[in-house]
């Protein structure tokens, strides 16, 4: 079996929550139906925090980064969203701006569908249950990041979900990156990956690079007590 059998399954070994999960085949793929499509380079601008919210994503391949920035200009990397998931419906269903940006880690193929269109879609398929459920799971993902357990088991979290979404044992991400988004600092995000060189994840320049995945899956999975 390879290392990324795991289509609908987080990085803790849990079913995966995206909103193609929760809505189901069919609803996801009406959905892309009634969008256009676009490509988008690594390191382009998806979303702008700031900006009204007129549009909504479906990511249908490559992986983006969720990134807000404070009124002092401190960015803090919130989430990774890979296919499956839906961007920018918060400012849509909330009417105001969008509190966050997203940029691509990856090339990206994405379907665009109007604010109008999404509020008359979510209305006729009955979504606002799911998107509820939806918007809870990406709570509780980011809860789980960024709380008070062991750090080292919340790397290794991030790490395989990062590699499931990406379907890549090379991640294009910095210890900087690491560190906002665990809320802990650089050097225990540095001092954390000399330690799960036992799983062979090896830091490069901008880039983590993991050499023994199911061993790295094996922290993600325990406890982290």
């Amino acid at each position: 079996m390879s290392d990324f059998a795991y289509d609908a399954v987080g990085a803790s070994g849990t079913l995966g929550e995206t909103l193609r999960d929760l809505a189901g085949e069919a609803v996801w793929e009406e959905l892309v139906r009634h969008s256009y499509e676009r490509w988008h380079s690594p390191g382009e601008l998806l979303l702008q925090q700031g900006e009204p919210g007129t549009l909504v994503l479906s990511v249908l391949s490559g992986v983006a980064k969720v990134v807000r920035t404070s009124r002092g200009g401190a960015p803090t990397l919130l989430a990774f969203r890979g296919p499956g998931e839906l961007l920018g419906e918060v400012a849509v269903r909330g009417g105001g701006v969008r509190l966050a940006s997203v940029e691509t880690l990856s090339r990206c193929k994405v379907a665009v569908m109007m604010a109008a269109d999404f509020t008359r879609f979510v209305d006729e398929h009955k979504l606002s249950p799911v998107l509820e459920r939806y918007a809870l799971a990406r709570l509780r993902e980011s809860t789980e990041a960024r709380g008070s357990g062991d750090v080292l088991h919340r790397l290794a979290v991030t790490l395989v979900k990062f590699a499931d979404i990406s379907r890549s044992r090379e991640l294009a991400v910095t210890h900087d990156e690491l560190a906002q988004h665990l809320r802990c600092s650089r050097n225990t995000v540095t001092r954390l990956l000399r330690e799960l060189e036992s799983c062979q994840v090896w830091t490069r320049r901008k880039r983590i690079v993991i050499d023994d995945l199911p061993a790295l899956r094996c922290i993600a999975a325990s406890d982290g007590g």
